[in-house]
């Protein structure tokens, strides 16, 4: 940390000169045609998901139902049961998924856990390890931090976990914020820097999370080898056992080091905070003499490192740019394809609930479920934050593989690139999203309500054009920064010490005011980068020309071509219930109410056959709003009382749950009081959920 702390103190004043330089000069990027969301609206007073798991513990070794809670934050808390959440009691625990891998299988976390120990393995043919309460586990693995076990009791529930644990991990794993435009550079060079001072310049996927979780990764990153040698040896019992204690040893250890770390990265950047004012007055000030300074020095550095650069870059890179390049391209088009097919069967549903003469009031009733404020819009409106929608997008992405290109160039692992391009849909998922309401909701205003299916129909049309535009340029801007991930560390590796010697006399070129701003290691990988930035540009131009993945060429520009689209760019979430009628939520207060009235992003899961107990199942959890998925039925009001027909539905769906009806009134009576009891959330089981 006193090594970092150094690195960081010297970035901070160049990352401070990079933002204020930006912020004068600008920089031209071509404009989007979708609109961008200013806040987090979809998810404000939501949750992603929430029920009942089967948990491991290992203080006992027993497995215990727990209700788990998934917020807006990602971060997953658990209790004791639904009753201690409705409550607001503190949650037992809580998981950040940061640096996390998420198994469905006993076989493949097996395979990992092998890592942490090597040469500790069990021996063939010996029992599971671990003996899981039902065939369905759900496994969460970190290389330094205690591992989770989990199992559920049906496929379903198993995927739909699965989709929303990968949804935390990838949410977690996004990077520092972006908003930060001068902590965040100068913290992420800082740890390039001191990894590179020990040999390792490759892409480290432990990059994420917070910064006290990243630092604590960079700690342990050489300090659990040395445990390892200390301890390993003097663990004991089955290898199972002996690798369960070592990760809980590391676990501990873990979080001292976060502790540790936390503490001396907030006394860095509290001085480096302080001293902001004036580094950034004689930066205003100064900036032209600056700039001036940091070109002469560029200038004489291309000179020295250049001829080596380009003999490099031609013997070992230009050969490989077009295959890294096609190894990227084809599995995150169809991921970016995927994208716009989901919104398109989306918006076709919305559409086939307005034919034949649909009206505004009619339209007012379908945005609006019954006693929710949920509407028929909310799917789509969630539609990005929705991981099991999502899934059939990020799957396609998934299947990225450099093959042997990555032991070439020592990329360790694709995942990085994977859960970026995964974040970039996601992203232009929502801009869609929301275009199309502004869209839509503009299109409505002053209309007398016919043709309702029509103006949906044009808005969708107008939507997937502008998706296209956007999705290319995205794109494109993705595979020119993975690929200079991939090819630019190499590049350091090989030319970084034949100049170590010689980049110390470049110092002298340098005014002594200036010399916080310019920094010569910075200068030596600006003049690398640029080296193959020609040649990275070309490759992606090509691509776009021949319109390979439907990329557009960057001559097709699209600034007028809706130019009043961005004047609702400003515009605040369309309520469509307050607008367009339907009933809203009963006006209720207290804050367990709240909690338990929350909106859920994903629907609860309803399974055919089942017999849950009450409250204590993902099945049904009393009291949380969801979101009906496609091919599912339409939640109902959390408190009203079900139909004959649902009722009837229900007893068939759970024939052993049935109260022992007789005949005739008393029949009638016993089965509404058993519902009435015994359930408040209710799935229309009437749709026949696989």
């Amino acid at each position: 940390m006193g090594e970092f702390g150094r690195l960081y103190e010297q970035q901070y004043p160049v990352a401070l000169f990079n933002s204020v330089r930006f912020e004068i000069e600008g920089n031209i990027s071509p404009q989007s045609q979708l609109l961008h969301r200013k806040v987090r609206a979809p998810l404000e007073d939501k949750s992603i998901f929430s029920g009942m798991l089967f948990q491991y513990l290992e203080e006992n070794k027993k497995w215990r139902n727990r209700f788990f809670f998934v917020p807006d934050s990602y971060v997953i808390s658990y209790y004791e049961n639904k009753l201690a959440y409705d409550r607001g009691l503190h949650p037992k625990g809580a998981i950040s998924l940061a640096g996390y891998r998420v198994l469905g299988s006993l076989e493949k976390y097996l395979e990992l856990l092998e890592t942490t120990l090597p040469g500790v393995k069990a021996k063939a043919g010996s029992a599971p390890p671990l003996k899981c309460a039902t065939q369905f586990p759900i496994l969460l693995w970190h290389p330094y931090a205690r591992h989770h076990y989990f199992c559920v009791t049906t496929e379903k529930e198993q995927q739909k976990w699965l989709a929303v644990f990968q949804d935390c991990v990838r949410h977690t794993n996004n990077g520092l914020s972006e908003d930060c435009k001068v902590q965040t550079p100068a913290f992420t060079d800082a740890v390039r820097l001191y990894r590179q001072a020990r040999g390792q310049y490759s892409t480290w996927e432990m990059m994420c999370g917070t910064p006290t979780q990243i630092l604590a990764n960079l700690v342990m990153e050489n300090l659990v080898s040395e445990l390892r040698d200390l301890i390993a040896v003097r663990l004991k019992g089955k290898a199972f056992d002996r690798q369960r204690n070592w990760m809980l040893i590391s676990d501990a250890v873990y979080s001292l080091v976060q502790e540790q770390v936390k503490a001396q990265y907030e006394a860095v950047l509290q001085k480096c905070e302080a001293g902001r004012p004036p580094l950034e007055a004689t930066i205003r000030t100064d900036m032209d003499q600056i700039v001036t300074s940091k070109e002469h020095v560029t200038s004489k550095m291309c000179a020295l490192v250049l001829p080596k650069a380009d003999k490099l870059l031609k013997a070992s890179i230009q050969p490989y740019i077009s295959s890294v390049l096609e190894a990227l391209m084809e599995p995150t088009s169809r991921g970016f394809a995927e994208v716009r097919d989901v919104f398109f069967r989306e918006l076709v549903d919305v559409s086939k609930n307005m034919l034949n003469g649909g009206s505004k009031e009619k339209l007012g009733e379908l945005l609006t479920t019954p006693g929710h404020q949920t509407c028929c819009l909310r799917p789509v409106s969630m539609l990005a934050f929705h991981p099991v929608k999502m899934q059939s997008c990020y799957e396609k992405v998934e299947q990225l593989h450099l093959e042997g290109l990555q032991q070439r160039f020592d990329v360790p692992s694709t995942s990085v690139f994977i859960q970026r391009a995964q974040i970039l849909m996601r992203e232009q998922m929502d801009n869609a999203v929301y275009t199309f309401e502004q869209i839509l909701h503009q299109s409505l205003e002053g209309h007398s309500g016919d043709d309702l299916a029509k103006i949906i129909q044009r808005c969708q049309d107008r939507v997937i054009k502008k998706y296209d535009y956007d999705s290319s340029t995205v794109r494109k801007k993705f595979f020119r920064e993975a690929l200079l991930q991939i090819f630019i560390p190499y590049m350091l590796k090989q030319l970084s010490p034949p100049f170590a010697a010689e980049l110390p006399r470049f110092r002298e070129l340098i005014f002594e005011d200036f010399s916080r701003f310019i920094l010569v290691e910075n200068i030596f990988e600006e003049v690398v980068l640029q080296s193959i930035m020609k040649d990275i540009m070309m490759a992606v131009k090509e691509a776009a020309v021949q319109r390979r993945h439907n990329l557009y060429r960057d001559s097709i520009v699209l600034n007028n071509s809706d130019p009043n689209l961005h004047l609702l760019d400003d515009n605040p979430t369309i309520d469509w219930t307050g607008e367009y009628g339907g009933q809203g939520d009963h006006t209720d207060s207290g804050e367990s109410h709240k909690r338990r009235r929350m909106k859920q992003v994903v629907s609860m899961i309803q399974v055919d056959g089942s017999h849950p107990l009450p409250y204590e199942s993902c099945l049904e959890v009393p009291g949380v709003g969801g979101i009906v998925e496609e091919g599912e039925g339409k939640g109902t009001d959390t408190h009203s009382a079900p139909s004959a027909e649902e009722s009837h539905q229900e007893t068939k769906s759970h024939p052993e749950s049935a109260p022992p009806l007789t005949n005739g009134t008393g029949q009638k009576e016993d089965g509404q009081k058993q519902l009435n009891c015994r359930i408040v959330i209710r799935i229309n089981i009437a749709s026949n959920i696989n």
